[in-house]
């Protein structure tokens, strides 16, 4: 029986457990304006996922990318904090790993001290925050925590899932339709988090 051992399960953190879409685009926007480097902040955030220096390249060159995303860091953690919102569901996922004795990790491309704060700033209380890893990266960091399932919303989590051979839950709120997480080969779908309670339940129960 699954249950008989408490779950460790990690769960990526933007547009999986918050929508960091209005501060995201907020702090881009503030970097354009700062750098005089034009950014399509609603181009940025129809694609979030990867860590913030991938996203940058599109914008910066090569010579200005650490500086630039250090300046993306600093900014967010002034201005991109407030208006980040958790997602439906959030909360009550969260719980529920609780509720059956396990350990909730968040595994996260955002560096970690911006993910704590976001996590603070809306009470999302997890167990620990592992940041600045994206795809087979968060593979090797779940795969540590001996985490047996990973909920994201990217293809990448799904890659990152199979590199820690953890079962991959992926969730529809993110850049990815239903349809392309099946198709890339996730283990569950869901519209969203509010059904991870009563997923998770049967799971454990199997």
């Amino acid at each position: 029986m699954i249950g008989s051992t408490a779950p460790t399960i990690g769960f990526d953190l933007d547009m999986t457990l918050i929508d960091s879409r209005p501060g995201i685009r907020k702090v881009y926007d503030l970097l354009a304006a700062e750098t005089g480097v034009f950014i399509d902040s609603d181009l940025v955030v129809s694609r979030l996922g990867p860590p913030v220096e991938q996203e940058l390249a599109h914008w910066f060159p090569a010579e200005d990318l650490r500086e630039a995303a250090d300046r993306y860091r600093a900014l967010y953690a002034l201005h991109g904090i407030e208006d980040c919102l958790a997602l439906p569901g959030a909360y009550e996922a969260l719980a529920a790993v609780r509720a059956h004795g396990g350990r909730a990790l968040v595994v996260t491309g955002k560096n970690t001290s911006n993910a704590r704060l976001n996590l603070d700033a809306l009470g999302l209380a997890v167990d620990g925050v592992h940041g600045s890893v994206f795809g087979p990266e968060k593979g090797t960091v779940l795969r540590e925590e001996g985490a047996t399932v990973f909920v994201g919303d990217h293809l990448a989590d799904i890659l990152g899932a199979r590199t820690a051979d953890a079962l991959a839950v992926t969730v529809a709120t993110g850049p990815y339709s239903a349809e392309e997480l099946h198709a890339a080969g996730a283990d569950v779908v869901l519209p969203d988090l509010t059904g991870f309670p009563d997923w998770l339940a049967s799971h454990l129960d199997r």
